[in-house]
């Protein structure tokens, strides 16, 4: 089966409201040049490094607007909309790193929470401690669509290649991957582990990104881009501002390369064997 993918990209900034205009605006545009499934970046509520601030405009899942927004655009289209994630209000005080899925009725399909969480030390002081503040999910999801079994994941988790592999082994068509990289982590790496994790996985990724310096003075990477199971990016943007990306998403290619390189199939269990030097010369036996 055939059909048409947009990868939205945004500069989400600290206000949910002003967001949730940005992206029925870009949804809505999306879905005017034939897009089907519409995924937004990670973060598409808010970005606000300031947790107090963020927790103060959070809400729960039955009252965010982001969420409530994109259902509602979701059956008014008649599309898949897929929320890459948004912060959500948790009972203990945490915050959940969320996507959300609705389907061309404006019903929710399914949710994630994303898995692993961004705990880093980079060069020139950049640092991250996400589980200060989120709670991280435990369940891998994977949604029988009709136009193929889509695969999720948030921004870091791309990071963790047996998550994308379980997946696939599940029968993962289609992995999504909306992130809001920094650019130092982006320039590095954001292409060549989308195009790694759909050439081993024989899949498509669609990745949806934050683009730009945003309010809370964070910069992220950009280039929202879509890959094909051979490892083609089919269509990508730019490193700064808004933008929809579209490619047309052919299953069948799923299939095609797999029969080529049947990995998935040929992968072996194994022992690792740990030897030590147990002389001058010599090995354990």
């Amino acid at each position: 089966m055939t059909f048409k993918a947009a990868a939205i990209q945004m500069c989400s900034g600290v206000d949910p409201r002003k967001n949730a205009e940005t992206m029925v605006r870009l949804a809505r545009e999306a879905a005017a040049q034939g897009a089907t499934y519409i995924q937004t970046p990670e973060m598409t509520g808010a970005l606000q490094r300031d947790r107090a601030a963020l927790r103060a405009i959070l809400k729960d899942e039955a009252n965010d607007l982001i969420a409530a927004a994109a259902a509602q655009l979701a059956g008014e289209l008649g599309v898949y909309l897929h929320v890459g994630s948004t912060p959500i209000a948790l009972a203990d005080g945490k915050i959940a790193n969320r996507g959300l899925l609705f389907g061309p009725n404006g019903q929710k399909i399914c949710d994630y929470d994303k898995i692993h969480m961004f705990d880093v030390d980079l060069d020139n002081g950049e640092s991250w401690r996400e589980s200060a503040a989120y709670q991280p999910g435990s369940i891998a999801r994977l949604a029988e669509l009709d136009f193929g079994k889509l695969g999720f994941s948030i921004c870091y988790d791309v990071r963790f290649p047996e998550l994308f592999r379980q997946q696939a082994v599940a029968g993962a068509e289609i992995m999504s991957v909306p992130a809001a990289f920094t650019r130092q982590t982006g320039e590095a790496h954001w292409e060549i582990l989308l195009r790694a994790r759909a050439i081993e996985n024989g899949l498509f990724v669609i990745a949806a990104a934050q683009g730009g310096t945003h309010e809370d003075g964070r910069e992220t990477f950009g280039h929202s881009m879509i890959v094909d199971p051979w490892g083609r990016v089919l269509a990508s943007a730019g490193p700064t501002g808004e933008a929809v990306v579209l490619a047309d998403i052919d299953v069948a290619a799923v299939h095609a390369a797999r029969a080529k390189i049947p990995n998935l199939k040929n992968a072996r269990s194994f022992v690792l064997d740990e030897v030590a030097p147990t002389g001058k010369g010599g090995v354990a036996a």
